[in-house]
């Protein structure tokens, strides 16, 4: 039986003009949830808009940075004047970087942080007194694999999901007593525009060929977990694979990831 309907839902999603945050927005409305759009490309959450309420969903839309407080203000501010509460969070947003440590600059790390972590730390304190309110609340934190084992050329990437792995876990014992959920979700590879679009690419590793999953993929996972109330799922064969060797043989793993330096 699954713990909460998506139907009559009011959610929030961040990063939602592409990739994941597009695609969980797309599963949530057509399971009858009200969605509050969040990112920085207004055409595209115009488009996005259109198309759930030509299918008969409801959306609105908020246009800003989410490391920008008064975006983030006015985001959580229109979901509740518009839904009248929330229910769901879905802290999607984020960038990456590509290069080794020592060929970047101290604000390559900053700005990752900025999106990849401290945003989604201010949006969660922002909207926590509407999800203490809501009903059957969640609150979903997109990571990473990268966030279980830090991969070369992706250090400020790594560093930023440790950071909300870290926050999830601690957050999730304390949201306990208010009877909110918390779901950590870390994808692998997806097709995304992702790594079109990184704030820097000074080098990145040459993986040996592997599959990715679709961002509808992802999202349909993600939709599952929120209704049954999961803490974590990874939605990626192979990221389960190195989970699970990092945490059996993590000198193994430290020795193959060096060959990709």
């Amino acid at each position: 039986m699954a713990k909460r309907q998506i139907r009559g839902c009011r959610a929030i999603v961040t990063g939602a003009s592409n990739g994941i945050g597009r695609a969980v927005s797309r599963v949530l409305a057509r399971q009858g949830a009200s969605l509050l759009l969040f990112a920085r490309r207004e055409d595209r959450l115009q488009q996005l808009r259109e198309e759930i309420q030509q299918g008969g969903g409801r959306a609105e839309v908020v246009a800003g940075d989410v490391t920008d407080p008064e975006a983030r203000k006015r985001a959580v501010d229109t979901a509740r004047a518009c839904f009248g509460g929330l229910d769901v969070l879905v802290n999607n947003a984020g960038i990456g970087a590509l290069g080794l440590f020592e060929d970047s600059d101290p604000q390559r790390l900053r700005t990752v942080m900025e999106v990849n972590f401290f945003a989604l730390a201010e949006m969660t304190r922002l909207a926590l007194p509407l999800l203490k309110q809501g009903r059957d609340p969640i609150l979903v934190n997109v990571s990473s694999i990268l966030g279980h084992r830090g991969v070369p050329h992706n250090s400020e990437y790594c560093a930023s999901k440790f950071a909300v792995q870290g926050f999830s876990e601690a957050l999730r014992a304390e949201l306990t007593r208010h009877r909110i959920d918390l779901l950590v979700v870390s994808p692998g590879t997806t097709e995304t525009e992702f790594f079109d679009r990184v704030i820097a690419r000074t080098g990145e590793p040459q993986w040996p060929a592997h599959g990715s999953v679709s961002a509808e993929y992802v999202a349909r996972k993600i939709v599952r977990a929120i209704r049954l109330g999961r803490h974590e799922v990874i939605p990626f064969g192979l990221g389960k694979v190195l989970c699970l060797l990092n945490r059996l043989a993590p000198g193994f793993v430290d020795r193959v990831m060096a060959r990709y330096v």
